[in-house]
């Protein structure tokens, strides 16, 4: 069973999450804080898998807890939850698992404490040697303002642009706020490939290899319109790759 803390410094709202979290899942709800600091000293004590925490709290405010969180080495999944949108860049950069806007819709908060289990159950121990190997296999996408917790697998493929990286999935445009080698990454070697400067491409995705200008490609993926192009400088690396 996870376990969950909740910072939240209005009791109104404390009482509302753990209600929520109680009735639409499994998680157990070990502790709630007012303040930024109690929840801190606690949580040096004890371990958690998930950490709701609001922003605007007492002591040290809910950003500068969640940078502390995110340097242990054991993490817990960090959700924020606030009314101010503004944050949302700053959390996506923490690796933040959610962002949830006050007030709470409740089918949102069901949707997410649902994939914060199933995540946890795709997460089971592995061995030691399996886990210095593998990649996580969601990675989080942004898009108005949400983080989306989106499994590799659904990505097609991705554009650099000038500070961020767009990413396309079946359900539409997303974005990271890092570059596309940072990008590159995060994903599993042997199914993504960089297959121009700006582009990467998801191999399993690929449904036509259409021959372009030059002895280049075009790439037709599934259930994506565009096409993605594959430089004269990775064609040979992309055959290899493909068989071809």
């Amino acid at each position: 069973m996870l376990k969950a803390l909740i910072v939240e410094d209005e009791y109104l709202a404390r009482e509302e999450l753990t209600y929520l979290v109680q009735t639409y899942s499994q998680i157990e709800v070990v502790a709630a804080f007012d303040d930024g600091l109690e929840a801190f000293k606690y949580l040096q004590q004890n371990k958690v898998d998930v950490v709701f925490l609001d922003i605007n709290i007492p002591s040290i405010d809910g950003m500068l807890l969640a940078r502390n969180i995110h340097q242990f080495s054991q993490k817990p999944h960090i959700v924020f939850t606030t009314a101010y949108k503004e944050f949302a860049v700053d959390a996506f950069e923490l690796e933040a698992f959610d962002y949830l806007l006050k007030p709470l819709n409740e089918e949102r908060v069901q949707r997410l404490l649902s994939k914060l289990e199933s995540v946890a159950l795709a997460n089971e121990p592995v061995m030691v040697e399996e886990a210095i190997e593998s990649r996580p296999d969601t990675i989080n996408l942004m898009k108005d303002n949400r983080i989306c917790v989106t499994p590799v697998e659904e990505v097609r493929y991705a554009e650099a642009q000038e500070k961020i990286t767009l990413v396309f999935t079946a359900d539409g445009e997303f974005s990271v706020p890092y570059s596309i080698s940072e990008l590159m990454e995060k994903l599993p070697e042997n199914q993504f490939f960089r297959c121009h400067r700006s582009y990467c491409v998801n191999l399993k995705c690929i449904a036509e290899i259409i021959p372009w200008m030059n002895s280049t490609y075009m790439l037709k993926l599934h259930d994506i319109k565009e096409k993605v192009p594959v430089s004269r400088g990775n064609i040979k690396a992309f055959r290899e790759m493909m068989h071809l």
